[in-house]
């Protein structure tokens, strides 16, 4: 057939990052990111334009699930973004942040790209080298023997999302729900290639946060077993409850006209067929002396009726989100997928059975040998907030796993940012010749890219404050120190702060302080920042050591991509 219209030729956009509409949308897109930075970020509420359910969030993961980019420049930093938080489900918003910043201060410069992008490159490995170092003043280790610094990473993560509306006591619980259900997780007896299990968040919904509650082993959410009555399981010789699963539909309707066409006698009926199919495996199940089955799909009413009568629990709909952890927890891997062979190893085995109750709802409660698999029942009033709710537990869950492999977190609240500016402004101030010459440029260059680089980090730590408050920069330890807004003036600034925004120091030494202007010409510290010698706070607020590395390089790396971009060519047809 014949086009109806002419095939469009390609558009060539040259140098993107110097068009108004690049600009303005990047810019645009800069401000809405650090509105929702930090514990204090102002809330975004999100929606189509033909109705649909608004969201309510300043998540990095729901902001920019939701957002409708066109712009290519912005595509590429979304899309770098989405895929760092699917790998590290932190600091998403940093790293948005922080690439926004790279790519305003770096495009300003007179230096060309291919310079600013190998100057920044060895800027990065200085950043990495110092937070790898034992001397690193900005990072703290972690010690799961002791609970103190897993806490205040966890917390430190329930605090920084404030649509989860919490309060101080429902923070506690939460926390303490958090890591209680993480040691579940941890293997009793560690192999060699030890595997950390999971965590099921259950939803129940217009209850109070402080609830919530963790339980070994796994809920399934039931509604034909009879509460009151004593639950009656048949166990094996050793005292097992012996368990089948099934990820193939029980229903009896397994012929699906759409497979294609089946030639059947006049005096077969597929229905009977199938039942008795599925009859025949139910007394399969009594034989193998089996105590409960889960089907995945729908189960037969018959079935059913016959596998009760036989003294076996049968559950039905249990979803596919349950099966996984559930055929880990059990040893049924995979589940049965054919209801015409059932293998005697197919079974798993189960410690106990009981059944669980909260508010209206009522489970089963599959209690294993040995707990890897945990069920965490968040409660919430509102179901936007338990949404929210949902992805910060999940989130801090995956950064305790983390942090487990490489046991070290950084120092939250801007101080890290504003330690590694000082740091970077300390080591340029003091390269040699030989730097300069093998990055093809000069020292005054190296400077230019170095100064845009800090104000980029510092620049992140900025975007904590939404209310007006002035922040200063120590000249000892390059911590960040908020100084509330509609504070007295002072003659010595030190009057006006009591502790840093990690909480690790306070003011009790004399130090020097300068303004956080994110400008040029800041004062270099003479020496390499300080490490300090203990915290003030009760609790520090701390950072993912692997995410924020990770967000930290994705930031510098896209930042790179987008300078380096000369030409976007897109096809109009």
């Amino acid at each position: 057939m014949s086009r109806l219209e002419a095939k469009k030729p390609p558009l060539f956009i040259s140098e993107p990052l110097t068009r108004d509409a690049e600009s303005q949308s990047l810019s645009l897109l800069g401000g809405i990111l650090k509105s929702s930075y930090g514990p204090a970020g102002r809330l975004k509420q999100l929606h189509n334009g033909v109705g649909g359910c608004v969201c309510t969030t300043s998540q990095s993961s729901t902001l920019l699930g939701h957002l409708s980019v066109s712009q290519p420049v912005l595509r590429v930093l979304t899309a770098s973004v989405q895929n760092h938080v699917s790998r590290f489900s932190d600091c998403g918003l940093f790293t948005a942040i922080l690439c926004c910043g790279f790519i305003e201060n770096f495009r300003s410069l007179n230096v060309a790209p291919f310079t600013v992008i190998k100057i920044s490159k060895h800027l990065l490995r200085l950043c990495m080298d110092h937070l790898k170092s034992e001397a690193c003043g900005c990072r703290v280790s972690v010690d799961f023997s002791n609970v103190e610094i897993p806490v205040c990473l966890v917390r430190s993560i329930l605090t920084s999302k404030p649509a989860c509306m919490l309060n101080k006591t429902e923070v506690d619980h939460l926390t303490s729900l958090v890591l209680k259900a993480f040691i579940f997780t941890v293997p009793c007896h560690v192999e060699t290639n030890a595997v950390l299990g999971k965590c099921v968040i259950i939803p129940v919904k217009g209850r109070r946060i402080v609830d919530s509650t963790v339980f070994p082993g796994l809920l399934i959410e039931i509604r034909e077993i009879q509460l009151g009555k004593p639950l009656a399981v048949k166990r094996t010789s050793s005292n097992m409850i012996k368990i089948a699963l099934f990820s193939v539909s029980m229903s009896g309707d397994g012929f699906n006209p759409e497979e294609g066409t089946v030639a059947v006698h006049h005096s077969i009926s597929l229905e009977v067929s199938e039942l008795n199919q599925l009859l025949n495996v139910g007394m399969q199940l009594v034989k193998d002396e089996v105590g409960l089955v889960v089907c995945q799909k729908v189960m037969h009413p018959s079935l059913k009726q016959y596998l009760k009568k036989n003294g076996i629990i049968a559950v039905d709909r249990a979803g596919l989100s349950v099966m996984e952890p559930l055929g880990r927890m059990t040893g049924n891997r995979p589940p049965v997928a054919s209801i015409h062979l059932l293998s005697p190893g197919c079974y798993g085995s189960l410690k106990d059975l009981c059944i669980e109750s909260l508010a209206s709802k009522h489970f089963l409660h599959l209690i294993p040998e040995d707990t890897v698999i945990c069920s965490l029942i968040l409660c919430s009033r509102s179901e936007t907030a338990w949404d929210e709710l949902k992805r910060v537990c999940e989130t801090a869950g995956h950064v305790l796993q983390l942090t487990v492999k490489e046991p070290l977190a950084l120092l939250g609240g801007g101080c890290t940012e504003t330690h590694l500016a000082s740091y970077i402004r300390y080591k340029s101030s003091s390269l040699p010749a030989s730097i300069f010459k093998d990055l093809d440029c000069s020292q005054t260059q190296y400077q230019m890219v170095a100064d845009g680089f800090c104000r980029s980090l510092e620049s992140v730590a900025h975007s904590l404050s939404h209310d007006g408050e002035d922040i200063l920069t120590d000249m000892v330890y390059g911590h960040c120190w908020f100084v509330p807004s509609g504070s007295p003036c002072v003659s010595k600034l030190s009057d006006l702060v009591s502790k840093c925004s990690c909480g690790m120091n306070g003011n009790t030494e004399e130090l020097s302080w300068r303004f956080l202007q994110g400008q040029s010409g800041s004062p270099v510290i003479q020496v390499c920042p300080k490490e300090p010698s203990a915290k003030v706070a009760d609790f520090l607020t701390l950072d993912c050591f692997a995410a924020k590395c990770s967000g930290l390089q994705v930031a510098l790396e896209t930042a790179n991509l987008i300078l380096d971009l000369s030409y976007i060519i897109e096809d109009q047809n």
